[in-house]
């Protein structure tokens, strides 16, 4: 019995085998060229071969033929599968969907979290404006103790203006504060995003820690009559760097809401479903704080005029938003 079934496997894999060392050439110069780059007969043939493919291994687990045969037969048939169903698209195409599609359509879906994020952001600028004028010494509450030293309330303003238009090139000044900035905001971008599944509030609080030392810091340079100059020394850079911190809130956000209020779906749909978009919210939070970097880099200090300063940075910020309204939009 058993020298009959080795019989009947051999004659089967003879009668088709051809078939199959053909359909293995054109699986192996769809995976190499790409579908899209075949002959059309190349591609007629390897869809037709498929299914002659899949037939044969329905047969052969139907009369039970040797394991090595059905083996073969079936990561044949995987691999042609995807050759000829999955989607044929390079990396170049990827890239392409995620900025012309996918990111600005994540952007508008997760708008109330994205509100809830410059919001938290708002507010703790405002607290730590408000409570340096209540007492000043709330400043060093808020920023780290070698950034404060030399900038803080008993700065004078000859000393802070210095800084901010570079007239000490060897004065730690606002460089060392800028790459402080930029490291710190780094980390809590990543935080906020990371952590906003517990529940929402380590998100929440992040932020709004992040704006109480930006509120206090800027309001030292109004008490010394300096508001204007250091936002426009903060616009260059800070309207994309922020703004990148507020998006990796709003994922964070959108993550930890999937988990608290999951609706009919069970907490790992919910969550998995909320995932897409946050996912793309953190890689634009991502793309962001690489553009500020370069800003920060280079636009702090070639850029000394006030005005042209607030003009970079507020026209930066408008070409993110007018990619985030009007991207992806598909015509009707």
């Amino acid at each position: 019995m058993k020298d009959q079934d080795l019989m009947r496997s051999a004659r089967f894999r003879k009668e088709r085998e051809t078939d199959w060392r053909r359909l293995e050439t054109l699986v192996l110069a769809a995976e190499q060229r790409g579908l899209q780059h075949m002959d059309f007969a190349e591609a007629r043939d390897l869809a037709s071969l498929y299914r002659q493919a899949t037939t044969s291994l329905s047969i052969a687990r139907e009369i039970s033929l040797d394991k090595a045969l059905l083996g073969y037969l079936e990561a044949l048939t995987a691999r042609a599968y995807l050759c000829v169903y999955a989607p044929q698209e390079r990396l170049g195409g990827v890239f392409h969907r995620f900025f012309a599609q996918s990111a600005p359509q994540a952007m508008r879906r997760s708008w109330p979290f994205l509100v809830l994020g410059f919001l938290c952001m708002g507010l703790g600028a405002l607290a730590g404006y408000l409570l340096y004028f209540e007492s000043p010494d709330w400043y060093y509450v808020f920023l780290p103790t070698e950034l404060a030293g030399g900038r803080g309330p008993d700065a004078t303003y000859e000393s802070l203006r210095a800084v901010i238009y570079d007239e000490d090139p060897n004065s730690s000044g606002l460089g060392a504060f800028a790459t402080y900035l930029f490291s710190h905001n780094t980390r809590i971008a990543i935080f906020v995003f990371g952590l906003g599944v517990f529940a929402c509030a380590p998100a929440i609080i992040l932020t709004f820690y992040n704006g109480l030392m930006l509120g206090a810091f800027y309001a030292l340079h109004v008490d010394r009559g300096l508001g204007p100059d250091i936002a426009g020394w903060l616009s260059i850079h800070g309207v994309t760097e922020l703004s990148a911190i507020c998006i990796a809130c709003a994922g964070g956000l959108k993550l930890g809401t999937a988990l608290l209020f999951p609706g009919d779906l069970s907490r790992v749909a919910s969550l998995r479903r909320a995932g897409r978009d946050a996912v793309k919210l953190a890689l634009v939070a991502a793309l962001m704080l690489l553009v500020a970097a370069f800003l920060e880099g280079f636009g702090r200090q070639l850029v000394q005029d006030m005005y042209m300063r607030f003009i970079i940075g507020w026209g930066i910020g408008a070409l993110w938003l007018i990619w985030f309204v009007f991207g992806g939009r598909v015509q009707r």
